[in-house]
């Protein structure tokens, strides 16, 4: 079974993006086993890995499109094979303790060691049991295949199965009309002109310079945020009566912040940009309820990015 690529699933490049769930050891008598060192510990492991396989192999019925793989039509597009390849599923063992995983750096830490570089498919899972006896379960996704949304759809599927619950969750709809363009196109705003131009009016692409070497690096980080320091920027971000909301207030901070360490104290001139992935199917739903429900099952990329920009002078003000 072939499945098309919608028009926003074409706007992403080749590219994964990865997920993953730290648990604490197991307490003793709760009837999966005492977690730690020795024999015990190896069983209650192995025990765990493998509900978690069984519960994926039954999930992925309904999630068929995360066992294909992808391959090229005769006009150069990638469309998803389904041919049940299936999913990589790695077992590995760390000696670090949960506690001292710099959960701040990812890119240090858990990208390639606790998270599962993709070898071939779509999806790759890697279940580690750790020092402390906690365990990591990652996930890396093809971002092709799925947004966060529908990743999410099929990681509270997995979940559900996997600790015998009843199902509540959506089933997912690979309706790819949902998302037909509009004949005729009708309007659209001008500044889509500016956003998107030909591939063939594009420059050759360079030679890929190593990450420590370029200019445009791409790095992740968490952060932790109290209720309290939330409710702080809330305050500061909020005047003249109008109170803005808790994600505005900290993407104003972290902007202004990486706009000051990213361009120094004498490059005010510089465009410093901000974008905020958000999920697209409440609007394209437009009100209405049964359409609502449809979107909310679909199952690929409906991706938004509001974004903006100002030079950096201004968000340091």
């Amino acid at each position: 079974q072939w499945l098309p690529q919608s028009n926003l699933d074409l706007l992403l490049p080749p590219e994964d993006v990865g997920v993953f769930f730290c648990y604490k050891k197991v307490p003793t008598g709760t009837g999966t086993g005492s977690g730690g060192g020795g024999e015990n510990s190896s069983s209650t492991f192995g025990s765990m890995v493998s509900v978690l396989k069984k519960a994926m192999a039954q999930a992925l019925v309904s999630y068929y499109a995360f066992a294909g793989e992808f391959v090229h039509n005769t006009g150069g597009e990638p469309v998803l094979l389904c041919n049940n390849h299936g999913v990589d599923f790695f077992e590995a063992s760390a000696d670090v303790e949960l506690r001292d995983i710099n959960l701040y750096n990812p890119d240090e830490t858990i990208q390639g060691k606790l998270l599962p570089h993709m070898n071939e498919g779509v999806l790759s899972v890697q279940a580690t049991e750790l020092k402390c006896g906690g365990i990591v379960v990652a996930c890396t996704f093809d971002h092709r295949v799925a947004d966060a949304y529908s990743a999410n759809m099929f990681l509270v599927s997995w979940a559900e199965i996997a600790q015998s619950k009843p199902l509540v969750s959506l089933l997912p709809s690979f309706q790819r009309s949902l998302l037909n363009p509009r004949c005729p196109a009708g309007y659209y705003d001008p500044s889509l002109d500016d956003m998107y131009v030909p591939i063939s009016a594009l420059p050759p692409p360079k030679d890929p310079q190593p990450a420590a070497t370029s200019n445009d690096p791409l790095i992740s980080r968490i952060y932790y945020v109290n209720a309290d320091q939330l409710n702080c920027l809330r305050s500061l971000a909020s005047c003249n009566g109008r109170k803005r909301t808790k994600l505005e207030a900290f993407s104003a901070s972290l902007w202004k912040m990486v706009a000051t360490i990213a361009t120094g104290e004498h490059m005010n001139n510089n465009i410093c940009r901000i974008g905020i992935v958000v999920d697209g199917r409440r609007r394209l739903s437009e009100g209405d309820s049964e359409k609502a429900k449809i979107m909310a099952a679909y199952f690929g990329n409906v991706l938004s990015i509001p974004f903006s920009e100002k030079r950096s002078g201004e968000l340091k003000e």
